[in-house]
């Protein structure tokens, strides 16, 4: 027995609600199970009980085993001194509050319904589990049902993602160029560069873009040097020795600092994601777009979104990967598959962000956008492929991967859609 199944049973009034007694045979009614509280303090608010023809009002507090609230030390914490019912699955100890006044106590035990009970062993019977736990019954959850739960969990992802950007929002009071300038870099950074990438971001104030962004040479040098990559004197290719000339001069100029700045890898890359190019790719796009922030804002359409970051990196890397070695001809650009990722883990959130802060309502607006973009190819996506739970955008992609990361693995069964449906089933 888990303390997640008994607040299930009593959020969801899986028990009788008249013809109860308590532990000390006390006749009771229960009216209204209270508030779920998910953090510190008793387990619901405001419950409303009669206990022997008397009213209370107060909080409800859960555990396995009564002497659970000892072992706790409820007792010593005055949160509890309002709790007026003690709902536990066995009850082994009287319990008391802290002027010595017994609490009344209702022991589960007895009143749970056999298939309730049946549904929560087999659920989370680990034996044949290869995936997640639900993974037999998953295909046959009602559609409507199925699709509702997505909905929500795709928003509670960008809810998270949304964090992010409101502290650097905080960070720099309030600057929402800042903010997209530095999530972009987290993104171009990708999976093993995001870090370094970020650390330019959080060195380089976005007013000395904007003073040098018509030059896209002048913004790459500054990319470059401040990330530590124009550095090696050996090097005797000229555009690098330009680059190094003029990295040197803006700055002395402006008086910038590369300390805290972490270097990037190159290993392990495919030199199409090398952080040369992905940074020149970046310079490009702000020497394009100078408002980028209000044309992403503004844009409606993935359509729009692909013509802005459709950039490619400058000429030099046309025939180079590395400063100095010369490799096969081809144009840097931006892929469509890059720039959906983009759209997916920078734009969205963003535009999700800036509605929230200035008051409107984009849902809608944004659940298009998600559902017009390719799902992501990835081991998650493909399991529950296999168990006839199929994607078919990055809407439904992006709400699986908060299923499966934030519920299926955490084990939160009971506070999902599918695994409260299996629960409730009675067949």
């Amino acid at each position: 027995m888990r303390e997640d199944l008994l607040h299930f049973i009593w959020k969801y009034r899986k028990l009788p609600l008249k013809g109860l007694v308590t532990s000390n045979g006390q006749k009771i009614e229960i009216f209204e199970v209270g508030i779920h509280n998910h953090f510190a303090g008793p387990d619901f608010f405001n419950a409303k009980i009669r206990l022997e023809g008397q009213l209370w009002a107060g909080n409800v507090e859960i555990h396995v085993k009564a002497s659970d609230w000892y072992a706790h030390g409820h007792e010593k914490d005055a949160n509890y001194n309002a709790v007026i019912l003690h709902v536990v699955w066995e009850d082994d100890v009287a319990v008391f509050r802290g002027d010595a006044s017994e609490i009344p106590t209702l022991e589960l035990k007895r009143h749970i319904p056999d298939y309730l009970l049946s549904n929560y062993q087999n659920l989370f019977d680990k034996r044949h589990k290869r995936f997640i736990n639900c993974e037999k019954s998953i295909g046959e959850i009602d559609l409507f049902v199925f699709r509702n739960w997505l909905d929500r969990l795709y928003f509670e992802r960008l809810e998270g993602k949304s964090m992010r950007l409101q502290n650097l929002l905080k960070e720099s009071k309030n600057n929402w160029e800042q903010v997209l300038f530095n999530a972009l870099l987290k993104n171009f950074g990708s999976k093993i560069n995001g870090e370094s990438f970020s650390s330019l971001g959080g060195a380089l104030d976005f007013s000395i873009i904007r003073k040098i962004q018509n030059d896209s040479f002048k913004l790459e040098s500054v990319f470059f040097g401040l990330m530590g990559l124009l550095t090696n004197h050996s090097i005797k290719d000229i555009y690098y020795i330009n680059m190094s000339k003029e990295y040197g001069y803006i700055k002395a100029k402006y008086q910038l600092d590369d300390r805290g700045i972490r270097q990037p890898e190159f290993f392990k890359l495919r030199p199409a994601n090398f952080p040369t190019i992905r940074l020149s790719q970046l310079a490009n796009l702000y020497s394009v777009h100078p408002n980028l922030f209000s044309e992403v804002i503004e844009a409606a359409s993935t359509t729009e979104l692909y013509s802005i970051f459709t950039v490619s990196a400058s000429s030099y890397w046309d025939t180079h990967f590395t400063f100095g070695k010369e490799s096969r001809r081809s144009t840097k650009k931006l892929t469509k598959a890059f720039i959906d990722l983009l759209i997916v883990n920078t734009i969205i959130p963003l535009k999700f962000c800036h509605a929230q802060y200035t008051g409107k309502e984009i849902n809608e607006e944004i659940a298009m956008l998600a559902s017009q973009l390719k799902r992501e190819e990835n081991n998650i996506v493909k399991n529950f492929d296999d168990h006839r739970i199929k994607a078919t955008n990055a809407f439904e992609s992006q709400a699986l991967l908060q299923l499966y990361n934030e519920y299926c693995i955490k084990n939160r069964c009971l506070e999902c859609a599918v695994g409260t449906t299996i629960l409730n089933r009675n067949n």
